[in-house]
């Protein structure tokens, strides 16, 4: 008979979590004084989105935030990451607050907090306001300082019963993919914009922190999550070794230097010199950009397999973030993405829970410290629902089950790892993709907007009640 497999546990204080994003789940756009983010309008741009669908009803949490919260507190989950919607509590960006659109956050963690929950707010999780965009978006200094108005805001509603925040959630999208590649909104294909994004981006978590801590009590934690990229070489040679250090530069320094070291890297400022001369960095800005962080949050998906070319292939590239023209990547013209072997997921994203516990143990190095949590891992599958209504997906419970035993590794390893997010809680608009990527542990019927725990739901849920994760025989069966 095989051997039974060792449990794998985890500390009795681990929070385990779930996360959303604002306009992926609520919907509501038009209530409240809300006003257009730049998703509202490139999602109603023809040809930008899959099915030209968009988030005017996501999937209704707005509305239905008391069921969505029950759904949590029933499974188990101790933790919910959700962020919040800067036009719906500052229209355009500027100005007042509006208490109607601040009021839906406080019903929400109030409510969470009545069942167990803990809240944990990110401010921003990609939707601009359209007028600051049109003022010019993250390429212009001055939208920092807005961030910097609306952190203040947010952390004064909720700040005294929110212990946990993230200023931003993933700037390397907003910036790269938003301003590089142009796959995100605003859908700009500019280089030198790209990297002008990240310093505000990098500049705006600064002054966030600082104005969130000037409204809160001490006791709260104030993080950042980035979408740090696990980038391996083709091969040992040289030059692939080469343009691992150009990839990781783009893709992780540009944001971990200034945050947590207080520098760009030089490799980094003399790779894109081609593009800018980064005058924009004016004095102070790395100084004001690296404040004490109280946590970090890392998001991980897949890992990247690069290699030197002369010249890279016109098109579309191999590295999961989109079908452009427009690469997302600032004088990387030399480099090359591969696929990496194995299973993938529907998004066509390889399999690897050892990226994430490269991940982990990569910033345990450079945040000592400094408390980490999972705050995005998960899978798309192609979900359908049985004829018993019910949804089976044991691909997503044995995805779950690869990733959280890497995190316990990491933890063994000497990691400081307090929680872990589920991306994401139920099915919703996923970005360019429209409704056709299915990342949810509960299923959502687009149609009826009915919630349906698939089993991966019930697996996690176990998980969270026990600390324990159920063997992963039980993917098969579930």
């Amino acid at each position: 008979m095989p051997e039974p497999e060792t449990p794998v546990s985890f500390p009795p204080t681990f929070l385990w979590g779930a996360a959303t994003s604002a306009y992926q789940i609520e919907g509501a756009v038009r209530e409240g004084g809300r006003t257009p983010s730049i998703w509202d309008t490139f999602s109603h741009t023809p040809g930008k989105t899959a099915g030209g669908d968009h988030g005017d009803i996501a999937v209704d949490h707005y509305h239905r935030f008391r069921e969505d919260v029950a759904l949590m507190a029933e499974l188990g989950l101790t933790a919910y990451r959700f962020s919040v919607s800067w036009s719906r509590v500052q229209p355009t960006g500027r100005g007042p607050a509006v208490q109607v659109g601040l009021d839906f956050y406080r019903r929400l963690v109030d409510e969470l907090l009545d069942k167990g929950i803990k809240p944990a707010v990110t401010l921003y999780h990609w939707d601009l306001p359209q007028e600051l965009e049109d003022a010019g978006g993250w390429p212009e200094r001055d939208t920092a300082y807005r961030f910097a108005e609306y952190a203040q805001i947010v952390g004064e509603a909720l700040g005294d019963r929110v212990e946990q925040w993230i200023t931003l959630n993933e700037p390397w999208c907003s910036a790269f993919l938003g301003y590089g590649s142009g796959v995100h909104a605003p859908g700009r294909t500019e280089p030198a914009a790209t990297l002008k994004a990240a310093h505000h981006l990098n500049l705006a978590h600064g002054l966030g922190a600082v104005a969130l801590r000037s409204v809160m009590p001490a006791r709260n934690s104030v993080a950042v999550s980035l979408n740090s990229s696990v980038v391996r070489p083709l091969s040992q040679d040289p030059a692939d070794l080469a343009a691992v250090q150009k990839i990781d530069d783009l893709a992780n320094g540009v944001f971990h230097g200034p945050m947590l070291h207080g520098a760009y890297p030089a490799t980094l400022l003399e790779a894109t010199s081609s593009v800018t001369d980064w005058s924009f960095v004016q004095d102070g800005d790395l100084a004001a950009i690296k404040q004490p962080l109280d946590a970090l949050g890392l998001n991980y998906y897949t890992p990247s397999l690069v290699s030197h070319v002369d010249n890279a292939p016109a098109g579309p590239r191999a590295d999961g973030h989109g079908s452009s023209e427009h690469s997302p990547w600032p004088a990387a013209e030399d480099v090359a993405f591969h696929q990496t072997p194995g299973e993938r997921t529907e998004m066509g994203w390889t399999i690897d829970p050892s990226g994430l516990h490269d991940l982990i143990m990569r910033y345990s190095r450079e945040a000592p410290g400094v408390p980490l949590y999972v705050t995005e891992n998960g899978a798309a599958y192609d979900d359908k629902m049985d004829a018993d209504g019910k949804v089976h997906d044991p691909e997503r419970v044995a995805y779950l089950h690869g990733h959280l035993a890497a995190v316990r590794r990491a933890i063994t390893d000497g990691a400081d790892v307090r929680g872990y997010y589920l991306w994401s809680l139920m099915d919703n608009f996923e970005w360019a993709y429209g409704y056709g990527k299915r990342f949810g542990a509960v299923y959502v019927d687009y149609a009826t907007l009915a919630r349906t725990p698939k089993s991966s739901a019930l697996w996690y849920g176990q998980a969270a009640r026990t600390g324990v994760l159920p063997p992963a025989a039980d993917a098969a069966d579930a």
